[in-house]
C-alpha cells in the first residue's frame, strides 16, 4: 500500500446514493398515508440510529407506529436494549424480532390492541368494520421484504441481502383482518453524520458499487476495536495496533488475502471483513450507541 493510499483513508468520506424512485416512494406514502392507521418502522437491531429514516415525521404525518427492530440474533443486546429504552422513553411501541425464527403473533395482537379504540368508535358510528391498513417502511435491506412475508405465511415479496429489491408500493393481505402496503427502501439526500454513512455502508443498506469500500471496511475494524476487540482477536488473531495499514496486512495473511509473491491482495481484504459482517461470523454487534444523541 502506497503513502498516497495510507493518506488517503484518513480522508473525509462523500457517500451519496438517493436514487429517484425513493424520492418518488416518499411522494406515493405521503398521498395514501390517509388510508393508513399504523406504520411498521423497521430497523436493523445493529443500527438502532443509523439505520432509523430521519425525516420519517415529513410523510408519514402523526400516525401510530411500532418500531420493528429485526436481526436481534446479530446485535449485542445489551446494547440494543438501550436503544430499546430510548426509543420507548420518546414514546415508540417497540418489538425486537428474529424474523427468521421469531412467531409474530405479539406484533399482530400489538397492532389490533393500538387500533382498538378507534375501531370501537366506528362500530359506534355505524360504520361497517373494515381491514386495518399497515404501512411497512424502512431502509434498505432491513428485512422488511421477509418480515412481510412471515406475516402472510407464504413468499409474496422478493427477498435479497442487498438494497433495493422492492420497487414500488403495493397492497398486501395478510388475514381478514390486516392488509399491508410494502414500500421500497427509504434513505435521505445526504449523510451528514460521517459515522450513520459508514454504518449504513457496513450492514449494506447502500450499494457497494458507490462505496468507498475501503474506508467501510476500516470503519469496521476500527469499531471493532473500540467496542469488541475480543472478536477481532477471535476471528482473526488481531491483537491491539497502531497502525490500521498494519491491521489490514495481518488480516489479509491470516485470510490468505495474497497475491503472486506474497503481497497483501487488499481488496480480497474487504471482501473477507464485509463478508464476515454480513453473515454475523465476527459475532453479535451493535454499531450505534445511545451517546449520539
Amino acid at each position: 500500500m502506497s503513502k498516497n493510499e495510507k493518506n488517503n483513508l484518513s480522508d473525509k468520506i462523500q457517500i451519496n446514493w438517493y436514487p429517484g424512485h425513493m424520492a418518488k416512494t416518499k411522494r406515493l406514502i405521503s398521498e395514501n398515508i390517509n388510508h393508513i392507521d399504523i406504520v411498521y418502522e423497521v430497523v436493523d437491531a445493529r443500527i438502532p440510529y443509523s439505520s432509523k429514516i430521519k425525516d420519517i415525521d415529513n410523510f408519514i404525518s402523526n400516525k401510530k407506529r411500532i418500531m420493528i427492530m429485526t436481526k436481534a440474533d446479530m446485535c449485542d443486546r445489551e446494547e440494543t436494549n438501550k436503544w430499546i429504552k430510548y426509543y420507548e422513553n420518546c414514546g415508540y411501541k417497540v418489538m425486537l424480532t428474529n424474523l427468521m425464527k421469531d412467531r409474530l403473533n405479539n406484533l399482530i395482537n400489538l397492532t389490533k390492541d393500538m387500533l382498538k379504540e378507534e375501531f370501537i368508535k366506528r362500530q359506534e358510528k355505524g360504520l361497517n368494520n373494515r381491514k386495518i391498513r399497515v404501512l411497512v417502511v424502512g431502509i434498505p435491506n432491513v428485512g422488511k421484504s421477509t418480515l412481510i412475508n412471515r406475516l402472510v405465511g407464504k413468499k409474496v415479496v422478493n427477498v435479497g441481502n442487498k438494497p433495493g429489491v422492492t420497487k414500488q408500493l403495493n397492497w398486501i393481505r395478510v388475514d381478514k383482518d390486516i392488509e399491508l402496503l410494502d414500500s421500497p427502501g427509504i434513505l435521505w439526500p445526504k449523510f451528514d453524520n460521517d459515522v450513520v454513512a459508514l454504518n449504513l455502508a457496513s450492514t449494506t443498506a447502500i450499494k457497494e458499487s458507490v462505496l468507498p469500500i475501503d474506508k467501510v471496511v476500516i470503519h469496521i475494524i476500527e469499531s471493532l476495536k473500540q467496542y469488541y476487540p475480543e472478536y477481532l482477536m477471535k476471528r482473526y488473531q488481531l491483537e491491539d495496533y497502531d497502525d490500521i495499514v498494519d491491521a489490514l496486512d495481518h488480516i489479509g495473511k491470516k485470510r490468505g488475502c495474497l497475491v503472486k509473491g506474497g503481497e497483501i491482495d487488499y481488496d480480497k481484504v474487504y471482501d473477507v471483513v464485509l463478508n464476515d459482517i454480513k453473515s454475523g461470523l465476527i459475532g453479535s454487534i451493535t454499531l450505534d450507541r445511545c451517546d449520539y444523541v
